[in-house]
């Protein structure tokens, strides 16, 4: 046993802010996942390992629910039926026509990106294409100017660092001030009515149960793309390329086609775990994995120890997109299935298509990378070379 954790004669009691846990979360979750599938957390939440039991969590939410925050979190924060209203109106802005419209831009902010990269010498990736990337995207899609880029950039960085904090006063200031760049948009939009057609206008339009959405609410609809894209988009672009530099017989592979860039991508993620955990709060007493959990209990749904289960991956480091797909939570499973994957999924297929294009190999920088700590994951720092 490691301060990380103790054992009493029911549970195992973990801290997995721990700086031990922190300083290589995968290989943590890897290691408690073959001691123990459900931890009693020193916050006093439990954490669930295994897939199996994760998949329970997911399509059982009358008995998870996912109210656990005290702040308005739409539609994310919501259970049956409001969630289902709210999923109804965000769900028509991910549509594949919607996509379809997007891609030229998409490709067009991709191809401008990749073309301002350096070859043949070290680059760190997460400065100069993952955060980049993240955030010129999510300003063309939600219709902000791209001067949103720092302050947005800015704003990530103090959320994980507040999220990381766990001070409740400081991540309420962090989310106050995203709110207040959202807020001036919707302000500015109301000024001048009908000079732009983008998601953050529509939604001053739309309605749920007959009423229209209130401010708070379009805000908090914001808030939830723009945390789900931000992070997880730039993470994800870290964790594409170190595996790209790193394995260059899977990179020849995935260039001449033989996989869908699509999949490739989800078997990345699932990997790498750009989105380490969510939360989901019991409504009555429930055992899993064979722990008797009360109600109204906090449980965190570890997506980095569940899409590494050897249960159902055998070998959680092998890259194998076809086989793994079907079994891959890296976007969630169930009611509460991440909206904005389709989204996800274009954005990091088109930057490897445009990155392909102009590179003829992709290395391993000089540089070690260094890894995230939570809230975030995948890598603070990547080092390539472009070839």
């Amino acid at each position: 046993m490691t301060e990380t954790e103790t054992e009493t004669d029911t549970e195992t009691v973990w801290n997995m802010r721990s700086p031990q846990v922190q300083a290589d979360q995968l290989a943590s979750y890897d290691a408690m996942r073959a001691r123990c599938p459900v931890a009693h957390g020193s916050d006093g939440s439990w954490t669930v390992f295994g897939h199996a039991d994760t998949v329970a969590i997911l399509e059982d939410p009358d008995t998870f629910s996912n109210e656990v925050s005290s702040h308005l979190a739409v539609p994310n924060g919501f259970d049956a039926p409001a969630h289902a209203a709210y999923r109804d109106v965000i769900d028509r802005y991910f549509t594949a026509e919607r996509l379809a419209v997007f891609e030229p831009v998409c490709r067009a902010i991709c191809a401008d990106l990749v073309a301002g990269l350096a070859h043949d010498r070290d680059i760190e990736v997460m400065a100069t294409l993952g955060d980049p990337v993240a955030t010129d995207l999510q300003c063309a899609f939600m219709g902000w100017p791209l001067a949103m880029r720092e302050p947005l950039e800015g704003w990530v960085r103090k959320n994980h660092a507040a999220s990381r904090s766990g001070d409740r006063n400081r991540m309420a200031e962090v989310a106050e001030e995203f709110d207040s760049f959202i807020r001036a948009e919707l302000d500015a939009r109301r000024a001048d009515p009908g000079k732009t057609d983008d998601p953050t206008t529509r939604l001053l339009a739309e309605t749920v149960d007959g009423r229209a959405l209130t401010d708070e609410e379009i805000v908090s609809i914001i808030r939830n793309w723009t945390v789900g894209e931000l992070g997880t988009i730039s993470a994800a672009v870290g964790i594409i390329l170190h595996f790209l530099a790193t394995h260059p017989e899977e990179q020849r592979r995935i260039r001449a086609g033989e996989w869908d860039l699509d999949a490739v991508t989800d078997e990345l993620q699932r990997l790498g775990a750009p989105l380490v955990a969510n939360r989901r709060r019991t409504t009555t007493p429930v055992t899993i994995g064979g722990q008797e959990i009360p109600a109204e209990e906090k449980i965190v749904v570890l997506w980095a120890s569940a899409n590494r289960d050897e249960a159902v991956f055998p070998d959680p480091d092998a890259f194998n997109p076809t086989a793994n797909r079907p079994h891959n939570l890296v976007y969630g499973r169930g009611v509460h299935y991440c909206p904005g994957a389709g989204l996800a999924r274009l954005e990091l297929r088109v930057l490897l298509e445009e990155l392909f294009a102009a590179t003829t190999g992709i290395e391993a920088g000089t540089v070690a990378p260094v890894l995230a700590h939570f809230p975030a994951g995948g890598y603070q720092e990547v080092s390539v070379r472009l070839r």
